[in-house]
């Protein structure tokens, strides 16, 4: 049987830690080239670069360095998926969280959080679509938003709200990129045990951590390769029909109250 990406090319921002780079390599155990996008080739979590582990799956991959609040390296890190014949795959999930209180919320910390979670989204999608449509190319591409972009979370109340943002931007661009051929979709992670859970918002490991596994069907935490399985579905075409979809990937914690 055929791997479920080969002959395919992904890009993935923040794709050197944590679920970028369980994504990153779930899509090369699958034969998909990738294009690692991030800030920094170390992953958070420590080991060699992803890029590297990428090649050791028999898979091509490079590093771009990209922030993607700045456009410019974003629109790179897509141009970088044409040494292997052009991006398929556009994987949003650079993202940024952190804890805060409503009233002593600033511009700045307001507009920073926005830059990085919705216009890095927002553009990310523009710039992989382009490429897509120019090359006559079917496509897929996948946003990661949150469980917080599906209900209001209190003391994350900037996060929620680019969250949501990104869930209405997926619903729109599938309407808009649909008739191209190109599939838009959001995954919706719940509590995931990665850098971001650990140590810039701690909850992972805390009592209040503990306090909210009780409350999720499946007993724990999920894994970066939980998300990774679901970016995995929505970028093959097992999900040729899937198209401006929320896929909540959460243990059951949402729908279960």
């Amino acid at each position: 049987m055929e791997d479920l990406l080969a002959g395919k090319t992904a890009v993935v921002t923040g794709g050197a830690s944590g679920n970028g780079r369980a994504i990153s390599l779930a899509f090369a155990e699958e034969s998909a080239d990738v294009v690692v996008a991030d800030l920094r080739e170390e992953p958070r979590e420590g080991g060699r670069p992803t890029h590297e582990l990428v090649r050791e799956t028999g898979s091509e991959a490079t590093f771009v360095e990209c922030d993607v609040t700045d456009l410019a390296t974003l629109e790179a890190a897509v141009d970088a998926a044409e040494a292997f014949g052009g991006v398929d795959v556009m994987v949003n999930n650079a993202g940024i969280f952190r804890s805060e209180t409503f009233l002593d919320v600033t511009p700045e910390g307001y507009q920073q959080l926005m830059d990085v979670n919705v216009r890095g989204v927002f553009f990310g999608t523009q710039y992989a679509a382009r490429r897509m449509v120019e090359d006559g190319r079917e496509g897929s591409v996948i946003n990661l938003s949150s469980v917080a972009g599906l209900y209001g979370s209190g003391g994350h109340v900037t996060y929620s709200t680019s969250k949501g943002a990104v869930r209405l931007l997926t619903y729109a661009t599938a309407a808009e990129l649909g008739p191209e051929g190109i599939r838009v979709n959001a995954i919706h992670p719940g509590v995931i045990e990665t850098a971001m859970t650990t140590e810039d918002v701690p909850i992972v490991g805390s009592e209040r951590g503990e306090a909210l596994r009780g409350r999720i069907p499946s007993g724990r935490f999920g894994g970066p390769e939980d998300v990774a399985g679901a970016a995995l579905y929505l970028a093959s075409d097992l999900a040729g029909y899937v198209n401006g979809e929320s896929l909540v990937v959460d243990g059951g914690m949402v729908n279960t109250g």
